[in-house]
């Protein structure tokens, strides 16, 4: 049996104290890529409830993003501390977003909430950078290292990306190590 390779996703999440600082940073430094609409459709199975672990460790979505369809899997690594800097991610584009609702729905998976956000993205260098107002909550900024992950650790990483907001006088950084899902399911 081939065992698909693990693909890492690093990222931070956080609220900063002067979001203007990095949105006029990106325009002048950054690459624009787009704007979206995304609804993601968070389940889990009935007989491995994801929400009754404290952190939650995995996640299973669907996204639509403005008519654009994938599923995910994510499984999260976290530290003694709570704290998380990387995790397992499985991603793939699919074609008819309701059937794959009803495929899940029919194999005993509940649906446990739905993020609606708009979300502008950039890239600069080697991050991909998303500000994104999430309804129900507040802005929050996801930065998401894109580069090399051989050079480096992951701690390493999302310490650099924390220190480029710091560097750009974005003020208080409010770092979230839960998803927004996370943050809705338990205000």
């Amino acid at each position: 049996m081939n065992k698909q390779p693990k693909t890492i996703e690093i990222e931070v999440k956080v609220k900063i104290e002067n979001p203007k600082k990095l949105l006029d940073f990106l325009k002048k430094s950054g690459k624009f890529v787009a704007s979206e609409h995304q609804l993601d459709t968070y389940f889990t199975p009935f007989h491995r409830n994801f929400v009754k672990v404290n952190p939650i460790k995995e996640w299973l979505r669907l996204r639509d993003s403005d008519g654009r369809y994938s599923i995910n899997y994510k499984n999260w690594y976290y530290e003694e501390n709570g704290e998380s800097n990387y995790c397992d991610e499985y991603e793939s584009q699919i074609a008819e977003y309701e059937k794959i609702k009803l495929i899940l729905e029919a194999l005993d998976m509940k649906q446990l909430v739905a993020v609606d956000k708009q979300r502008q993205i950039w890239i600069y260098k080697d991050y991909e950078i998303a500000v994104d107002r999430v309804k129900n909550l507040r802005s929050f900024v996801e930065i998401e290292y894109k580069g090399d992950l051989k050079k480096q650790s992951p701690a390493q990483i999302t310490q650099q990306m924390l220190d480029f907001l710091t560097k750009l006088g974005c003020g208080t950084l409010e770092r979230f190590f839960q998803g927004y899902p996370h943050q809705l399911l338990f205000k």
